[in-house]
């Protein structure tokens, strides 16, 4: 069943004080560890591999954290995935002292909004069972389901939070392509334990280089609690190690400071791409990246 109170949204003023309590309440937990910044990469530039081989590329990289997207055999976890896979999966991490920060997901709503519901809530699950905090999401790119998707993920946020699992979005093409679409679909929402995973590199590739991230990033004040590290190079390139394309990854990274985004997970998303010792060096070439971006 549909949420009721779906309909009767927040304030902007209270939503925003809401999501930012959060924010700051997370940095000041983080800062009392030895970084505030979980950084890591995802299994998307292993996609031709088992994500196991992802997980040692990022594991002799030198990071902490690992992302779920792509492997040779699809997404590695969806909303079919078995509990049992799902657990199979963080214990894979975990063997390589790898944390799982994130894994991207969707939600179908094509059927009806009752199974988009389930679905969602079943990849909550499997995000909980492999020991992951945060689901990312896509969005839709067809208007006529904008309605039933955002409604699947309102009904959905409680039950996230109950399984210590954080839903986002990303800007991602379509209804959310730039800062202030995810504004107005975040705030539509309107739940504190729905927010903002930042993608500087598609707000270039989904505007074809004309929107520059820097001049996006104020525009998300308060929302963001992640950001995949993402670059980009004229026409439409986004598999780049970070720091070698167009994003001025040092300004936006001070923009987004300076709206909240004070700790939390970094998770590189892409990397120029090769064989496998080829992608393995870029790996450790990011994080070097990274670790000189947070000092």
């Amino acid at each position: 069943m549909v949420n009721k109170k779906y309909g009767n949204l927040m304030s902007r003023r209270h939503f925003i004080g809401s999501v930012m309590f959060t924010t700051a309440t997370a940095a000041l937990i983080s800062s009392c560890k030895t970084s505030r910044w979980e950084t890591g990469c995802f299994t998307r530039p292993w996609a031709q591999y088992d994500y196991r081989v992802a997980f040692d590329g990022i594991a002799g990289a030198g990071f902490k954290f690992a992302g779920l997207m792509s492997s040779d055999k699809g997404l590695v976890i969806t909303s079919d995935t078995t509990p049992e896979y799902a657990a199979e999966v963080g214990e894979e991490a975990r063997a390589r002292n790898l944390k799982i920060a994130s894994m991207y997901g969707n939600v179908d709503v094509r059927g009806s909004l009752s199974d988009g519901i389930k679905g969602l809530m079943r990849l909550i699950d499997n995000s909980a069972d492999a020991g992951c905090s945060n689901i990312l999401l896509g969005g839709t790119t067809e208007p006529e389901l904008v309605d039933d998707y955002y409604k699947a993920v309102a009904e959905c946020c409680d039950y996230a939070a109950e399984k210590g699992v954080g839903l986002t979005l990303k800007p991602h093409g379509g209804t959310n392509a730039t800062g202030p679409e995810c504004r107005r679909l975040i705030e539509r929402v309107g739940h504190s334990n729905f927010t903002l995973w930042y993608d500087p590199g598609n707000i270039y590739y989904y505007s074809h280089g004309e929107l520059d991230p820097v001049d996006d990033a104020p525009e998300v004040e308060g929302l963001v609690t992640g950001m995949c590290v993402k670059d980009f190079r004229m026409p439409q390139e986004v598999n780049l190690t970070p720091g070698t394309g167009m994003v001025d990854f040092p300004e936006v990274f001070s923009r987004l400071r300076q709206g909240g985004f004070k700790g939390g997970p970094l998770i590189v998303e892409c990397l120029s791409l090769g064989d496998l010792d080829y992608i393995n060096a870029e790996a450790k070439k990011a994080r070097v990246f990274l670790d000189e971006l947070t000092g």
